[in-house]
């Protein structure tokens, strides 16, 4: 089977249109600073998704070196409620001390050291009665996970996923490490396949702590176990073996190519092909979130 993304949004787009229309009068503001053609395509898809809900997007480009101020200046705007920088710009520690100087109170991509620690200390509210936020890419594999009906909704929330193994082929602290902790969270086993090797993320002893450690199991044989195995890896030459893929496998591609085999998947269990819809979906969820966090009650924005 094939798990189309614009179904799983579809949902959420429901939401963020109702609560855009009982009067959440969000304003979303998106900052290029490089010439990076994905980049620009993903603003393109922001602007038009959140045309289609009826959230406020406003682009604004500026030279990378003039950045940082231009944060500064939103942080301290009452009248904009989320920011996303579309990265690249100077990669590497520019770009995650850039992702730490956005508010928490506008940090839709959840890439502030706030939301990071939160995260992967398994902290749901950076205060009281304020959800975190979480990314957007790894929160939409969630999303792709529970439509797919591997999460057990009769078990208690942080132990939904007890039992399930999960490959995750991608260690990246964008998508692949967050996800990975995500669902250790839920209760998963995770293998987290990267170049430098394999690491097992699993709840620890400690209720709401997350375990590590390195493994010495093949990608392999991690596949042959896996319930639910996602990957993104940004070429156009690398596959995941069909043949160690359990029966009724639910895989995830979030690589710009393909990752899998479709036909060799859709013979033996379920694959999601792109998650970009649900992405954007949960980009203005968080969006949403904001609002509802801090804004709604603070018309002040202003840097944390």
């Amino acid at each position: 089977m094939t798990i189309d993304a614009a179904a799983v949004a579809a949902g959420f787009d429901a939401e963020i249109k109702e609560a855009v229309a009982k009067g959440a009068h969000v304003k979303l503001v998106g900052l290029l600073a490089n010439d990076d053609k994905e980049a620009r395509m993903y603003a393109n898809w922001t602007k038009k998704a959140c045309e289609r809900v009826g959230i406020a997007y406003e682009l604004r480009e500026c030279a990378r070196l003039d950045l940082e101020e231009v944060v500064i200046e939103l942080n301290a705007d009452p009248t904009v409620h989320g920011i996303l920088i579309y990265y690249p710009v100077f990669g590497g520690q520019m770009d995650d001390y850039i992702q730490n100087i956005v508010s928490i109170k506008k940090d839709v991509e959840g890439m502030n050291y706030r939301y990071r620690y939160a995260l992967y200390h398994n902290e749901r509210f950076i205060e009281p009665g304020k959800r975190c936020i979480v990314p957007c890419t790894p929160l939409a594999c969630v999303k792709v996970i529970e439509h797919a009906g591997v999460y057990d909704r009769a078990l208690p929330v942080g132990r939904q996923l007890h039992g399930k193994i999960v490959t995750v082929i991608n260690r990246s602290e964008i998508v692949g490490r967050p996800l990975a902790a995500m669902l250790a969270n839920d209760g998963a086993l995770v293998y987290s396949v990267d170049v430098t090797g394999i690491m097992v993320f699993q709840a620890g002893k400690v209720p709401g702590t997350i375990k590590v450690t390195e493994s010495t199991v093949e990608r392999d044989d991690a596949l042959r176990q896996s319930h639910v195995v996602v990957s993104g890896v940004p070429s156009a030459h690398f596959r995941v073996p069909t043949e160690c893929l359990m029966p009724g496998v639910v895989c995830i591609n979030f690589a710009p190519q393909s990752n899998f085999d479709k036909d060799g998947v859709d013979a033996i269990g379920t694959l999601c092909p792109a998650i970009g819809k649900v992405t954007i979906a949960m980009l203005q969820r968080n969006l949403l979130r904001l609002y509802d966090n801090f804004s709604s009650t603070d018309a002040n924005g202003g840097a944390e």
